[in-house]
């Protein structure tokens, strides 16, 4: 499973592993960072929606950015698409049903394609009940998408809701149908439940965590723990220490090598 960290746009430069950075934050760079490893750009989706209500960001001012991106700093593994998250939160904001966030979703997927088809655009697949994911299949399929035929499928709407057996079910039989699925914002319990089904998943917990802390970083690197390379380092590595049990055992019954 690929592990992209959620960092900032410098980690870029110097983190050597894969990263996850936000086109809210480098939309706003003047200049860019080369990447010395992998990454993939996120596209801002929870924070439009959730502040705004819609997207404030164009698909042009999208593919625009995308493009300097992977030109500039180079690397870019894939981008999410300008999606419509489903959190009945969300949906209360927006004043629009799950099923026309898909809708949305899907549709634009199809548009960022058509503007810019030299972009790695991955589509995702948005709902908060089973039948609403099973249902996105469809929509995508009646769309003329082929999700099978992706190298890899975002999974949307599980970030704030880890660790339960819903997520687990919802992860299970999607994996089942044969896709390879990216789990967006994924958190430590979701990793060592379902992390072996996904083909790759993302986090900013590390950060999360820092910020509840009081006081300066105790390894001296930044002001703040928050943007501290050296927790983040050994978060991650904590992390796929503690994931890599559950992804042998799962490869060992996969190959009938367990007893």
């Amino acid at each position: 499973m690929d592990f992209f960290l959620g960092a900032d746009v410098g980690w870029l430069a110097h983190a050597g592993y894969p990263l996850m950075v936000s086109h809210g934050r480098l939309r706003r760079a003047v200049t860019l960072p080369r990447a010395i490893a992998p990454w993939v750009c996120d596209s801002r989706g929870f924070t439009e929606l959730s502040q705004h209500g819609r997207w404030t960001i164009t698909p042009q001012q999208y593919v625009t950015g995308l493009r300097r991106y992977r030109d500039e700093i180079g690397r870019l593994r894939w981008a999410s698409p300008q999606d419509w998250m489903c959190e009945p939160w969300i949906t209360a904001k927006t004043g629009l049903t799950v099923v026309e966030h898909q809708r949305r979703t899907i549709a634009n997927l199809i548009e960022l394609r058509a503007l810019a088809p030299d972009l790695p655009i991955i589509p995702v697949i948005q709902g908060w009940e089973l039948a609403d994911y099973l249902r996105c299949l469809d929509m995508y399929a009646a769309a003329g998408v082929d999700l099978h035929a992706e190298p890899v499928v975002g999974l949307g709407s599980v970030c704030r809701r880890q660790g339960t057996g819903q997520i687990d079910a919802i992860v299970s039989i999607l994996a089942a149908t044969g896709l390879r699925l990216h789990g967006f914002g994924v958190k430590t319990e979701g990793l060592a439940s379902y992390g072996p089904l996904l083909a790759s998943a993302d986090s900013f917990a590390w950060s999360f965590g820092g910020r509840r802390r009081v006081g300066r970083c105790p390894h001296g690197l930044v002001k703040w723990e928050a943007n501290c390379p050296e927790r983040a380092r050994r978060w991650r590595l904590d992390v796929l220490a503690r994931i890599a049990p559950t992804v042998q055992l799962s490869l060992d019954l996969v190959s009938g090598r367990a007893a």
